[in-house]
């Protein structure tokens, strides 16, 4: 009897534990709470979420068409909408999410086109339609970077694990003063440079050159960008005594990977054509078919059409006394009365019209008259207004000591 007297609590005790291990298992069987995920401004938990790209053959109606979407919703998209969002323009290798209804229907409430990793276009059928465009929150970190020429500046980018599009931003800086078609082994480059990124941890893209150093073939040369007015956020780069590096006119519609095949000359004779007179007006830069032809300067498109042996050609009027013409396109990017300006892409390396290889043939006229460009004094761009010229310089040296202190 006393042993079992003894029991009784030892019993109670094992009874209590087994409730706790009951109480545990329950709490180990409950579901765990959901993890909320919101992208886009909205939280993809309440739909079905289809990822995808743009692939060959797709339509914006094509596919909405197959999850649910009535003809009548996409047409209306296709034509009210365009300034927010042009369906036609939809590029084929861009993501797009499609957040569809959870319930047996599966329909497409809300399309997302990603025209980049920043940048994307909502169309959201639910109530009332509504398009508009947005964009992703992106950390923007300043950086520091340089580099030594040792075969080419691409390769000394990727050399550097430095963007590729860091290439075409130095060029665009430097085109007027640094022959990137000509550099030479020991060139070297410094840069102050912005970076974006996505939830501070996804690259995102090159943000701006704040400032730059190039010293090509000995000859050292700064570019500072600066913002002189604060309203319109107007900015420029400007060198060490606030001259513009741009100038009037590129040295060339063609911005690498490019040789002149011929150059203007008024007592060109061909043997083709049985050595007869036939002056050459323009200058030919060969390059593969495809290659981008730039707009030399600002101008006002007057000409894009195909015509004999012009092939595709463009022309540009950029004052009363300046004119470029760009000939044998493969295509034309620009329409007539369109304003460009100077690196805009207004066409595409081919071989239309009187051509025996992919060339754009550069023709440049001066007050009606076509002229060689390479022996005009051609004019430079505006320097930095005086009223700017005080701030502009109580900016730079401290850019200038941190180029300076950029180790290679």
């Amino acid at each position: 009897m006393k042993n079992l007297l003894l029991s009784i609590p030892i019993l109670l005790a094992l009874l209590a534990c087994d409730q706790d291990k009951d109480d545990v298992i329950e709490d180990i069987q409950q579901e765990p709470t959901p993890v909320v995920v919101e992208e886009f401004g909205y939280v993809l938990n309440d739909f079905n979420v289809i990822r995808d790209t743009i692939r060959p053959g797709d339509t914006f109606g094509g596919i909405l068409d197959q999850n649910g979407v009535s003809n009548k919703e996409i047409l209306q998209v296709a034509t009210q909408f365009r300034d927010s969002f042009d369906v036609r323009r939809i590029v084929v290798g861009k993501p797009y999410v499609l957040l569809n209804s959870k319930d047996s229907i599966n329909k497409t409430e809300i399309f997302i086109y990603q025209k980049n990793k920043v940048d994307f276009a909502v169309v959201d059928f639910r109530d009332s339609l509504n398009v508009y465009s947005d964009e992703r929150p992106v950390t923007i970190l300043e950086r520091e970077a340089s580099g030594v020429i040792s075969s080419s500046l691409s390769q000394t980018m990727e050399d550097n694990n430095l963007s590729p599009a860091m290439t075409d931003r130095l060029a665009n800086i430097f085109a007027w003063t640094v022959n990137f078609y000509g550099l030479q082994k020991g060139d070297n480059f410094k840069v102050v440079y912005s970076e974006k990124y996505i939830n501070d941890t996804i690259p995102a893209g090159l943000g701006e050159i704040k400032a730059a150093f190039f010293e090509h073939r000995g000859k050292p040369l700064y570019a500072f960008l600066y913002e002189k007015d604060t309203v319109s956020g107007e900015k420029d780069y400007y060198d060490e005594n606030a001259d513009n590096l741009r100038r009037a006119f590129l040295k060339s519609p063609i911005k690498f990977n490019y040789r002149i095949s011929s150059k203007y000359n008024l007592k060109r004779r061909i043997r083709y054509y049985g050595y007869k007179l036939r002056p050459h007006k323009g200058t030919d830069f060969a390059a593969p078919l495809g290659t981008p032809i730039l707009a030399t300067a600002d101008g006002t498109v007057t000409k894009s059409e195909r015509r004999g042996g012009n092939g595709n050609y463009v022309k540009l009027k950029h004052n009363a006394t300046y004119e470029t013409q760009y000939l044998h396109m493969k295509k034309r990017n620009v329409r007539v009365g369109e304003y460009v300006r100077q690196g805009d892409v207004i066409g595409w390396i081919g071989m239309t019209g009187n051509t025996g290889g992919p060339h754009v043939c550069y023709r440049f006229w001066k007050n009606g008259k076509q002229v060689d460009p390479f022996k005009e004094d051609l004019p430079f761009s505006t320097p930095l207004e005086p009223q700017y010229r005080e701030g502009y310089f109580d900016y730079i040296p401290s850019m200038k000591d941190r180029l300076d202190c950029i180790l290679y």
